[in-house]
């Protein structure tokens, strides 16, 4: 989901409270704050040779004792509006970044109400060969993805 898409989602249901529905079928707890909204860009060279760019829109959530914390669609909307000189296009996407014992970083890939909730579901990443036909021809095949994975179980 690239920003336009999410502040979409956000701005068509203002009053309601966010979560974040995790690849394992969690949620990360409903008093989240979200700390950052930022732009990243990763300048790389994969093991072909080739020069490539990636770039996304990063949101950072913390998880902390404030129980009460409840953040709503339009106060995030709020927060995108004073992020937007940070932000060089909305066609980035979005990802939620996550601390449970490690940082993790999810695509944010739909979104859902249940009941008065706001929900976006976030999917696993994953690292991939760039050049399959020039780095190890016929060794490099993609992983599929696990059916059944959770945060720090062997698969992932």
């Amino acid at each position: 989901m690239n920003i336009t898409e999410f502040l979409t989602a956000l701005r068509a249901h203002p009053d309601k409270p966010i979560q974040f529905l995790l690849p394992d079928g969690g949620l990360i707890a409903a008093h989240f704050h979200v700390t950052e909204v930022g732009y990243v860009m990763k300048r790389f060279i994969d093991c072909g040779g080739t020069r490539r760019t990636l770039e996304t829109c990063l949101l950072q959530t913390w998880v902390h004792d404030d129980v009460d914390h409840r953040l709503i669609a339009g106060k995030l909307a709020m927060i995108f509006d004073k992020a937007d000189d940070v932000l060089p296009h909305h066609d980035l996407p979005v990802e939620i970044e996550y601390e449970d014992g490690v940082v993790a970083q999810f695509p944010v890939e739909g979104r859902v109400v249940i009941g008065d909730t706001l929900v976006f579901r976030l999917e696993l990443k994953h690292t991939d060969c760039l050049a399959r036909g020039i780095c190890l021809p016929g060794e490099c095949s993609p992983i599929p993805k696990p059916t059944a994975c959770t945060p720090g179980s062997k698969c992932c």
